[in-house]
Formats: C-alpha cells, sequence, structure tokens
C-alpha cells in the first residue's frame, strides 16, 4: 500500500470528498433501511452483472464493475476514470500507481462511516478501533525492532507470587488465571477500560483493573517474584468470609474471585459482546466460564419429563464411594458452582428433591445394591455426574401430567459447555469423621465433552474439535484438612509446563503434571489452541 499519491490528492482538490462518503454510506457501511435498498439495488457489476469477484466502484461517476474478470479495468481504459473504492475492504485504488492508496481524508471519512453504522445499529458498547501509535509509540517501535515473543524457551508470562501469609490459596489461582490463553488476550488487548483516579493515594477499587495490571506485570519482562497485596486487600473488601491470614480453600476462593470480577465488569465499563444488543452487557467471565447445565427429571409412572437449565462456573466432582441401585441406577447429589448476581461468595446448587412437606431430601432408595462404585478417572467422575439417579420414596415429585406425587429418575447433562472449563474434585469430606481423600485421579490432557452433552445438542452437527478441551493449568494440594499447601502447574507455550511455588517458578515435565494430586484442573477449548 503506498501513502498517498498526487493523483488521489488532485482529486480531492477538484471533486471534494462527497462522491466518497456517498460510497461509504451506501456501499460499504450502510446501516439504514434507504442504504440497503439502494446496495441491493446497484451492487453488482454493471458488465457481467455478477455481485462478487471484488467489486469496485468508481469514484469518478459511480460506476460498479468486477476486478475478477478485469471489468473495472476496461472502465479505466475506457474512461480514463483511475481511481475507485474496493468495496470489500473500502480502500480506494489508483490504477495509474498499481497499488492501494493510504490518505488520512480517506481514514477519517471511513472511520467516521464506520462509527456512524456502529451506533445506528444499536449497539451502547465501543466499537473496535484498530491501533493507530502516535508519534511516541512509532519511535519506541524503532528503538525496539526486535520485540519479545513467546518460544519454547521463553520465560516471558512467567512469574512468581510472594506469599502474604498463608495465601498459597491464592497464588494458585492467580496463576491458572494468568496463564489462560483468552483471558491474556483480553488483557493485554485493552479491551478494560481503567478506571483512573486523580488521586493518587486512593487506588482503584476495580478487581477487574488490579486483573489488568496484574497480566502487565507478567508480561512486562520482570523476573521478580510480585507482590499482588492490591489483589488481596480487593477480596477481602469484597468477600468477608475470605478476610483474614489463615488458610482458605483454593476452590471458594476460585469462586469468589470470578464472581467480584464478574460484578465488576457489568458495574463498570467493561463488557463483551458478539455481535447481538443482548450481549453488550456480557461480562468476560460470564463470556468465558459459563455453561449451561440441564436438569431432566423423569416421572416413573407416565414417563413425561420436566426440563430445568441453569448456569454453571464449574463442575464439582465427588470422589467417594456411591452405593449402586437396583436396575444400574446410581444414586448422588450432584453439585455445580453457579453464578450469583448479588453476593461475592460462591453457591453450591445441590440439585435434590423437595418431598410434599417442602423438606430436602437426600437418601437413597432402600432397594441398594450391596456394592459400591469408586471412581478412579476424570472421565469416570464425569460418567457417574452425568448418570440418571433415582429419587426414591422419600423424595417424590408432583408430576404436573398425572397431577399426584411419583417417584422420578433426574438426569444432569452440559446444554453449553463454556469456553474455559475448571473441574473441582471433592477431596475434603466433611462430617463427623472429616477427612481428604488423596487417592490420585488420573487426568488426561485433552478431553472430549459431547458424550456428557444434553443429547439434542450432543446430536448437532458440530466442528470436530468443538466439545474437545485442553488442559492449561492444575492447581494441587499437599498435606491434611487441617494444615498444607497449595502449588499450581500451568503451560506457557505448547507443550512446556512449570511449576508455580508462590516465588519460585521452576519446570515442571509434562508426565510430573499428569501425575500429580490434582485438586482443581483448566482446560480451555482446543478450537482456540493457540500455535
Amino acid at each position: 500500500m503506498a501513502l498517498s499519491c498526487k493523483h488521489l490528492s488532485e482529486y480531492k482538490t477538484s471533486q471534494g470528498l462527497e462522491s466518497l462518503k456517498t460510497i461509504y454510506s451506501y456501499f460499504v457501511s450502510c446501516s439504514t433501511a434507504k442504504a440497503r435498498a439502494v446496495r441491493a439495488k446497484y451492487f453488482r457489476c454493471e458488465s457481467c452483472g455478477s455481485c462478487v469477484g471484488r467489486l469496485h466502484c468508481c469514484l469518478y461517476c459511480v460506476h460498479f464493475a468486477c476486478n475478477v474478470r478485469k471489468h473495472i479495468h476496461q472502465h479505466v481504459d475506457e474512461s480514463k476514470h483511475t481511481l475507485a473504492v474496493d468495496l470489500a475492504v473500502g480502500s480506494v485504488y489508483c490504477f495509474l500507481c498499481g497499488s492501494f492508496v493510504f490518505d488520512s481524508d480517506v481514514e477519517s471519512v471511513a472511520r467516521e462511516q464506520a462509527e456512524a453504522a456502529w451506533k445506528r445499529n444499536g449497539f451502547d458498547g465501543i466499537q473496535h478501533i484498530d491501533w493507530q501509535p502516535n508519534k511516541e509509540e512509532l519511535d519506541l517501535l524503532r528503538k525496539h525492532a526486535k520485540r519479545r515473543k513467546i518460544t519454547n524457551k521463553s520465560t516471558l508470562g512467567l512469574r512468581g507470587l510472594h506469599n502474604l501469609g498463608n495465601t498459597c490459596f491464592m497464588n494458585c489461582i492467580l496463576q491458572a488465571l494468568v496463564h489462560s490463553p483468552m483471558l491474556r488476550n483480553y488483557f493485554l488487548s485493552d479491551q478494560h477500560a481503567f478506571h483512573i483516579s486523580t488521586d493518587k493515594r486512593h487506588k482503584s477499587q476495580c478487581l477487574v483493573c488490579e486483573m489488568s495490571v496484574l497480566f502487565q506485570e507478567f508480561y512486562s519482562g520482570e523476573c521478580s517474584p510480585y507482590v499482588p497485596y492490591q489483589f488481596l486487600h480487593l477480596v477481602w473488601q469484597n468477600a468477608r468470609h475470605l478476610a483474614g491470614y489463615e488458610q482458605q480453600d483454593a476452590h471458594e476462593f476460585l469462586m469468589a474471585a470470578l464472581d467480584i470480577l464478574h460484578q465488576h465488569s457489568t458495574n463498570g465499563a467493561t463488557s463483551v459482546s458478539n455481535g447481538t444488543n443482548e450481549s453488550s452487557n456480557q461480562s468476560i467471565v460470564e463470556c468465558l466460564c459459563t455453561g449451561d447445565l440441564q436438569s431432566d427429571v423423569r416421572c416413573q409412572c407416565c414417563g413425561s419429563v420436566s426440563t430445568t437449565v441453569d448456569p454453571f462456573w464449574d463442575i464439582s466432582l465427588d470422589l467417594g464411594s456411591v452405593p449402586i441401585l437396583s436396575k444400574n441406577v446410581s444414586k448422588m447429589t450432584a453439585t455445580a458452582t453457579i453464578p450469583s448476581p448479588t453476593k461475592a461468595c460462591s453457591q453450591s446448587f445441590v440439585f435434590g428433591a423437595s418431598t410434599p412437606s417442602g423438606k430436602s431430601s437426600s437418601s437413597a432408595s432402600p432397594l441398594l445394591s450391596p456394592t459400591s462404585r469408586v471412581p478412579n478417572t476424570l472421565l469416570e467422575c464425569l460418567e457417574r455426574f452425568t448418570h440418571p439417579e433415582r429419587l426414591g420414596s422419600e423424595a417424590l415429585i408432583k408430576c404436573r401430567s398425572c397431577g399426584t406425587y411419583q417417584e422420578s429418575t433426574k438426569q444432569l447433562t452440559m446444554k453449553k459447555v463454556p469456553t474455559v472449563f475448571s473441574f473441582h474434585f471433592k477431596r475434603f469430606e466433611h462430617g463427623k469423621k472429616s477427612r481428604k481423600i488423596c487417592r490420585f485421579i488420573p487426568f488426561p490432557l485433552e478431553i472430549e465433552m459431547t458424550p456428557f452433552m444434553s443429547p439434542r445438542v450432543g446430536a448437532v452437527n458440530v466442528h470436530p474439535e468443538q466439545n474437545r478441551y485442553c488442559l492449561f493449568a492444575v492447581v494441587n494440594h499437599s498435606g491434611t484438612m487441617d494444615t498444607g499447601h497449595y502449588t499450581c502447574y500451568v503451560r506457557q507455550y505448547r507443550d512446556q509446563w512449570y511449576k508455580c511455588d508462590d516465588a519460585w517458578i521452576t519446570k515442571a515435565r509434562t508426565s510430573d503434571v499428569l501425575h500429580s494430586e490434582a485438586y482443581l484442573l483448566f482446560y480451555h477449548k482446543k478450537i482456540l489452541e493457540y500455535k
């Protein structure tokens, strides 16, 4: 692409920019009903009638001709009109110079028309505008021509976190979030609008702003451990149950942090849009981490099915033994963490049933098999989670078809899977004899979630990699119920794994990761895998 040529300068002097504005408003960035009608009528090659083939529009006489069959070249030869707009990209092409021409006035018209079309279409959010470096930024780019990027031997993005007093649980969660590829791309591309305070004595009270600072610190190239005191302080302010220097549960901290990030995103200027007005206020947490869990309750008398759908942020999986009912139907309590719009703490949504008296019941049917089944892998945990459960006589459900209380079965499946999937192994059992389950549970580097999705969703033809996930972080807990320590494995680049132990970052083998005693697993969709 050449800079503004003399032919375009001469055209602007003699003709002005009115024809250009008309072409942009009706054929490049059209948004009104009138513009769409005009575009539908005239958007075709005047020589062959084709609507494709890189249509060009002559700046002088508004003549439409395709480039593939060289009809625009024929028009140039006959009319001697040497400037045309490529309607596919909105750029001006000079046939005398033989290249596209960059001109600041033309770019201003294009940007003005695009922003006007964006607003007329009803979008309240800020339209994405390509970054245009200023003089100072251009000088920096020239000074640092060789910029750092993540490679096999790169340490960019790796940085330890100081333990502020039993805060290893927070450090592991922060490491997992920072090494989420989608979150990294979001924050490093300046998608969050900072809440800047003019008083330097008052720090920002937005956790999303602090998360953005964390990403900048990790990818600044600095290697010394970072002190995340402001992040911890903001979590304490918004989740009082986590305040203090005693050891906390990493899963509980994850849910609280996601909830606060979601609240601060929706309350502030940060939002994610996928092209519809309804999603313009969708937070980055909701966009990446939210899935839909479908619960199907089937009446054992008439076979009618009642379906409810609830959002979730992660799936908690039981590791203890579960009795096996007759007819090979298991009884279990399925738990998923769902987002709370008003509270900063996590909520566990228990899919139990209500009896006619209104009391919750989780007791099993008396018809039990003497055997018990213990899941030995992540896949077996998911199979048990989505396996139908039989609600016994003590957990009757009023059937809408029968009109009476009947026994039923309930099955949980994923109606919609999130972009970032987290699994929580319920290793801590609380009761008369509280204990930690230290059993090793194998998990794969890649997992296919289609078998655990709702049948109507799983049956739809989708991309073969649409429901396949790649592992990118593992949080481990060593110790007992009362005392212990959290560490984390993160994937930095392809198969490059590192162990994060507070301020210490060490190289790890893939086998070390796969043989660790996982407490939390983080996967992202393989279709979004970075190369």
